[in-house]
């Protein structure tokens, strides 16, 4: 992800949509006892900071198409891969973004 990233130009632009799951999956983590918090709190200011210097910027999305397009998607896709619907929305979002790049860490 490291040498990836270096090689894009400016912001790495993501939605509102991803804000909230990464604030839920740094609190969830400590719920879990992952981490501790003290790391969740220092793990929440990296990504604050990442939006305050310009490594990340929220992206405008129009959610009404990408739910519609997450819809087309699932009747088209989900049968034969099995996705769940949020991962279907982030496709959907980045589709309705025009990006040519989806990170994820997801194996499907």
């Amino acid at each position: 992800m490291a040498a990836w990233r270096t090689t894009c130009l400016g912001a790495l632009p993501i939605t509102r949509f991803v804000s909230a799951e990464l604030a839920n999956a740094f609190a969830f983590a400590e719920f879990c006892g992952d981490i501790g918090a003290t790391q969740h709190e220092a793990i929440s200011a990296h990504f604050r900071a990442d939006f305050a210097v310009g490594r990340l910027a929220h992206a405008d999305l129009l959610w009404r198409r990408a739910l519609d397009r997450t819809a087309e998607l699932s009747r088209t896709h989900t049968i034969t891969l099995g996705t769940r619907a949020l991962d279907v929305l982030h496709v959907a979002s980045a589709l309705e973004l025009g990006a040519r790049t989806l990170v994820t860490y997801d194996a499907r």
